[in-house]
């Protein structure tokens, strides 16, 4: 008898996060790597492996009878923030998507403990890597729809999520397959192209505030309208007066940071990365410190939580995930 395709229905508000009832939660390891660039990918001298770390929460009624649809979360530049990947994975639990949150930075400790180092030595290629040994892992896992498994990211791991819904990114790291079914990206900053434009054709949902100076709404419409161009259908939504994070644990607005906006990378055909400013070669650690020195500003950008914000967008990707799902 083939399995029945479980439909979630999800509603728009969202049950309490600090609920577990009937949500069975596995720690798990699997097998990734550490590219530097996706050029780099496929070869372990420059891509060496690496023991992931995640976390499964799957809802009670998942089995292989009847499999469930997923979301993989990838986190942003301060790491898995419990207010975020945790909290909505688990409250999806509650709703019948399974949940995966991965911990890029926390599985490569050995490359960077501090805020800099990781984001100097841990890029957007090997996020992705791991984004797409979880989207392998959950494919022959019974429980969940293959096929139904969703990308989002926060920050950092939103510009990841855009990125992964390149077909250049999907084919070097799976080249036979599977897809992401869609892709969220939560306050992520436009601040690459694709020399190779092609997307897997996957619809991808933009969400950012006009309080944010991390993510410029010009950039962002070049990067809508190049997806669109490659064959994904996108939504893009600005929340009036919400500033970056705003699902994170501390209440704002406050500075932080550099400001990335600025910056210009382009990824080219063979998956090298190149700064669209200086024309500088991307190609290790030390390179990648010159040029985000270069291109980002000292004014930094505001944070805050904002609980009304994130029920506005909690409804957004409530509405963005019953079309993925149902349309898978």
């Amino acid at each position: 008898m083939p399995a029945v395709r479980a439909d979630p229905g999800l509603p728009l508000v969202w049950p309490p996060a600090d609920a577990d009832a009937g949500i069975a939660v596995r720690e798990v390891s699997l097998a990734s790597a550490t590219p530097f660039t996706l050029d780099d990918a496929g070869d372990p001298r420059d891509a060496p492996p690496a023991e992931l770390r995640a976390t499964l929460l799957l809802p009670q009624e998942a089995s292989a009878a009847n499999p469930v649809p997923a979301v993989v979360f990838l986190h942003g530049a301060a790491g898995v923030l419990s207010s975020r990947g945790p909290a909505y994975a688990r409250q999806l639990a509650q709703m019948g998507v399974a949940g995966v949150v991965v911990d890029s930075f926390g599985s490569r400790r050995e490359l960077g403990t501090s805020f800099i180092d990781r984001l100097l030595n841990i890029t957007e290629a090997a996020i992705l890597a791991d984004a797409y040994a979880t989207l392998a892992w959950l494919d022959g896992l019974p429980e969940v729809d293959g096929e139904r498994v969703a990308l989002m990211g926060f920050s950092y791991g939103g510009m990841a999520t855009l990125y992964g819904v390149q077909e250049q990114v999907a084919r070097t790291f799976l080249p036979q397959g599977p897809r992401f079914a869609g892709h969220v990206a939560f306050y992520a900053p436009c601040i690459a192209s694709f020399e190779e434009t092609a997307t897997t054709g996957a619809p991808v949902l933009m969400l950012a505030g006009d309080g944010d100076a991390i993510v410029d709404p010009q950039r962002c419409a070049e990067a809508e309208a190049a997806l669109e161009a490659g064959g994904s259908p996108v939504t893009r939504i600005t929340y009036e007066g919400a500033y970056h994070q705003w699902d994170g644990n501390r209440a704002g607005p406050r500075p932080i940071g550099r400001n990335l906006a600025p910056c210009r990378f382009v990824v080219e055909a063979d998956g090298d990365v190149v700064d669209g400013r200086s024309g500088l070669p991307m190609t290790g650690p030390f390179l990648r410190k010159i040029i985000l020195g270069l291109c980002s500003d000292s004014d930094g950008y505001l944070i805050g939580r904002d609980d009304a914000v994130r029920a506005r967008a909690v409804a957004d990707v409530a509405r963005f995930l019953n079309g993925v799902f149902e349309g898978s």
